[in-house]
């Protein structure tokens, strides 16, 4: 039970930190403002937890075919071009002129959602946690908190660390940061383009 509970929080601690466009935005928002930054994570969480009830209704196995991944690959690739050209937009943004930019939390928490709904590396991830859990003795119950608990955790603290220590980010260095949040995004996207 302890130990399955440990396998789901491995996992998710596995699949949320490594660099990724998700991350990039969390952290774009984090310097501006904490709200923003955790309706981005709570975003990508719900869509985590959509395949997650989806595993659990055995219904992501359906959508393991080709058409499927491919049509989910063309239409990240093209969210994630999008948003690297917003990102890219608004680099000489100061932290004040960004706190006064007319995004509803909702819009973002939307933006998350979709982006982690529409990444194919999600799609992956939630297909081998779906033959983990298969190949369990226990419950999974335990791997799902595991998982829920790491990743919740991520997306609370990482923002509010950056945001805590955002004083300490000249605007010069924002300007940079955003100008190569827009690179790594626009190259995640092309290379998604490239895969298909």
């Amino acid at each position: 039970m302890l130990l399955t509970f440990f396998q789901g929080l491995l996992l998710g601690y596995g699949a949320c930190i490594p660099l990724g466009p998700i991350n990039i935005l969390i952290a774009n928002y984090a310097l501006h403002s904490y709200k923003k930054a955790l309706a981005m994570g709570l975003g990508a969480m719900s869509a985590d937890i959509t395949y997650l009830f989806l595993i659990l209704f055995g219904l992501l196995k359906l959508l393991e075919g080709s058409f499927f991944l491919t049509l989910i690959t063309f239409l990240g690739a093209i969210f994630l071009l999008y948003i690297a050209f917003l990102t890219f937009q608004h680099r000489n943004s100061t932290i004040e002129k960004q706190s006064l930019k007319h995004e509803s939390i909702l819009e973002i928490f939307i933006k998350g959602y979709t982006l982690t709904l529409l990444n194919p590396y999600t799609v992956g991830f939630w297909l081998s946690i779906s033959t983990l859990q298969a190949n369990t003795e226990t419950s999974p119950l335990w791997l799902i908190l595991g998982l829920i608990f790491s990743i919740t955790s991520w997306i609370t603290l990482m923002p509010w660390m950056i945001y805590k220590s955002k004083h300490l980010f000249s605007s010069k260095i924002i300007t940079l940061f955003s100008l190569l949040s827009a690179v790594i995004l626009a190259g995640f996207g092309l290379l998604l383009l490239l895969r298909l």
